[in-house]
């Protein structure tokens, strides 16, 4: 029965009975207690039929709208009004006039329409401050982050398209510079996690750090004398430096004297004195290394990061990709060579992907020196880890600047990304076709660019050339032993690393089909090999600094063999191999 139904009826009896009967009255109205909750229940479920909702608190979320203000729910609010008055009305008494009903229901439309009004101010005000809805969303929160800098009063905006393109194509995530996470992808967080999750409560000495994981068997870290100092800032690029307090500098003097009586044991009573020493941990793990020890010389290198990255200044970065450490001062030195060390053992332990994150992080570091020449080792990670856009992307972007093409790992890497690339599933058949194309032209460059590569990375992967091919004079022996020394030691580096990712059938069946197209390119007296052949005459007289540097830390056998007789004859210290000419020194030993 309909609620006006029940009151009408209710207005029937009234008037049939006697004026002296409330008893029956009350009777009769005592059931009826309860219903306006019901009639609430009822009301709210018709709003949320009418609003086209399921969840009552669906309601909270919705904005707020003037109910005389919308013609098309003009009805449904006055209906709404008209409920109200009904369920009121029975609360009232029946002889109130209808000014003061008229009076109740104007005041809390008013009340109501002033709460309406804060709400769009509210809501209108916290627009102008930045808050957005939709599509619109990116884009202030690019204006609120570049607020955020300027007011900082650090400036990591970049000026130039190409500077953008350096800081994304270099920028690192921290998440990647974890090797456990890597692993977990691997065997599970429970093989991974399973022996540390009870040790977890006792590492309250150490403070967390991105580049390692501090232990418990590590000595409790106090300061060392390292501290970290911003130089200046150009052009959206920091540039910082480590320095060495004068107590560091003096247990500087003493690891020197240690590392000049040829005794490993008065390193190890060094660092007993002082654990956190960056050079003594760099010796001691070279020296662990060659005992075989490589489980402790992992951990000397992990110390010696964790000791660097504590002195870190507040706004140093290592994600972000444009903060700068000169190689050149001594005391930025071990930095990098901690990172390069860190990146071999990651190798070792199948962490590729991780070594790669690192290896971005040191290109970062100085892309436009790179010291220790990791473009000789990025493609290979990139290659491993399976990150062949990554590799793609920057030989498309610093090409044009660098000449990556002059280096034998880029000419024949890039194409065997590509090659991946297009055999991937997500890739369009027309993409493919485009890609494959594009992979097949510039492995032919690379052939006919760099001849004595074939031969030696065949023998590398086990494979027997093709008698027409060995015999040929542009692939023979006459290329290998024609080609300049420099570049016979970036060939031996490149076989020596990388000749593992060429033995895969399909790869050796289109490389195949590609030297036959060379060898009718030569046949055909192509002008690109007679260029190519004046380019390996003029370019390739001498190796730089960092390429023979980059050969020493790799200490791969055939590249270490082609180094020239200048490097092979002096000394070279591992925690400083083959310092700078122009190198910037801040203090100097006292003379004994």
């Amino acid at each position: 029965m309909s609620r006006r139904a029940l009151r009408r009826l209710r207005g029937e009896q009234r008037g049939q009975e006697e004026p002296g009967g409330p008893d029956e009255i009350e009777e009769e109205e005592e059931p009826l207690q309860p219903e306006p909750r019901n009639r609430k229940i009822k009301g709210n479920r018709k709003l949320l039929e009418e609003r086209g909702l399921s969840n009552p608190f669906q309601l909270i979320t919705e904005p707020d709208e003037d109910l005389h203000s919308d013609p098309d729910t003009g009805q449904m609010a006055q209906s709404r009004l008209t409920d109200e008055e009904e369920t009121n009305g029975q609360d009232k008494p029946e002889n109130e006039p209808i000014d003061t009903v008229l009076t109740k229901t104007t005041s809390s439309n008013k009340s109501k329409k002033k709460k309406k009004k804060k709400k769009a101010k509210k809501s209108a005000d916290g627009q102008l401050d930045g808050s957005v809805e939709g599509g619109d969303e990116l884009g202030d929160i690019d204006s609120i982050l570049e607020r955020i800098e300027s007011t900082n009063g650090h400036v990591h905006q970049i000026q130039n398209s190409s500077n953008a393109d350096n800081r994304a194509l270099l920028y690192v995530e921290h998440r990647n510079l974890n090797p456990e996470t890597e692993l977990k992808k691997f065997f599970g967080s429970r093989a991974v996690m399973g022996d540390q999750r009870p040790r977890q409560r006792q590492r309250l000495q150490h403070r967390s750090t991105w580049l390692t994981s501090p232990k418990n068997t590590w000595p409790r870290y106090s300061k060392t004398g390292i501290s970290m100092r911003l130089l200046e800032t150009k052009r959206g690029v920091q540039y910082f430096t480590f320095e060495h307090q004068r107590d560091y500098q003096q247990v500087q003097f003493k690891f020197l004297d240690a590392v000049e009586s040829m005794d490993p044991n008065n390193i190890v009573l060094l660092l007993q004195m002082n654990p956190y020493h960056v050079d003594s941990l760099l010796q001691l793990s070279d020296v662990c290394r060659l005992q075989e020890d490589q489980e402790m010389a992992r951990d000397l290198i992990e110390r010696a990061l964790y000791s660097l990255e504590c002195a870190f200044h507040p706004v140093f970065s290592l994600t972000s990709g444009t903060c700068r450490l000169d190689y050149c001062r001594q005391e930025n030195r071990g930095f990098f060579l901690a990172l390069f060390k860190h990146i071999m053992f990651l190798e070792k332990r199948g962490c590729l992907r991780t070594a790669l994150e690192f290896c971005k992080l040191v290109l970062s570091l100085d892309p436009e020196n790179d010291p220790l020449c990791m473009l000789l080792l990025v493609d290979y990670l990139a290659l491993r880890a399976r990150e062949y856009l990554f590799l793609i992307r920057i030989f498309d972007e610093w090409e044009a600047h660098r000449n990556l093409s002059q280096l034998p790992n880029f000419a024949f890497s890039v194409p065997l990304a590509l090659f991946h690339y297009s055999q991937q599933e997500e890739v369009t058949e027309q993409e493919q076709v485009t890609t494959d194309d594009r992979a097949s032209h510039l492995l032919q460059q690379a052939l006919i660019m760099f001849p004595g590569v074939l031969i030696p990375l065949l023998d590398a992967c086990g494979v027997q050339p093709d008698s027409a091919v060995a015999s040929h004079p542009f692939f023979g022996a006459v290329a290998q032993l024609s080609q300049p020394a420099a570049l016979s030691q970036l060939t031996s580096l490149y076989i020596g690393r990388c000749h593992g990712v060429w033995k895969d059938p399909s790869v050796m069946s289109w490389f195949e089909q590609n030297v036959r197209k060379v060898l009718h390119m030569v046949a055909q007296s192509d002008p690109l090999v007679k260029e190519c052949e004046l380019r390996r005459k003029t370019r390739y007289q001498s190796a730089p600094r960092n390429i023979h540097r980059h050969v020493i830390l790799s200490e791969i056998k055939g590249a270490n063999a082609a180094l020239p007789l200048d490097v092979t004859s002096q000394p070279v210290l591992s925690f400083d191999p083959l310092p700078p000419l122009d190198s910037v020194v801040s203090y100097t030993r006292p003379e004994r």
